[in-house]
């Protein structure tokens, strides 16, 4: 299987935030190891960016892995992504922080 052949299946997954097909230039083959690619995906309609990693088996069918339960995939699955200030907000965050989770949740510091 060659990159061309992996983003035209990719064309065929839709964007889990707002349902909107891929376009081929949207996605990005990020590299592969045998038969697991990874991929990043941009959505042109609601502007999401997704790492997605998909396994191609001998027929050419991608099955997409993940380690969220069928349970839980439905649940986010028509939730409001991150906004950009959330995302700023948590860059900021992690510019300063020193790696010592425990006191970050410790009851001092609630």
């Amino acid at each position: 299987m060659d990159e061309s052949n992996i983003k035209k299946m990719m064309m065929s997954a839709k964007c889990s935030g707002c349902g909107q097909r891929y376009e081929i230039e949207d996605i990005e083959v990020l590299g592969h190891h045998e038969n697991m690619w990874f991929m990043s995906v941009f959505c042109v309609a609601c502007r999401a960016q997704y790492l997605v990693t998909a396994v191609v088996d001998g027929e050419g069918a991608p099955e997409t892995v993940t380690d969220l339960s069928a349970a839980e995939e439905e649940k986010f699955r028509d939730s409001e992504g991150l906004k950009v200030d959330e995302v700023l907000d948590m860059h900021s965050f992690l510019k300063k922080f020193n790696g010592d989770f425990s006191r970050l949740f410790s009851e001092e510091a609630a």
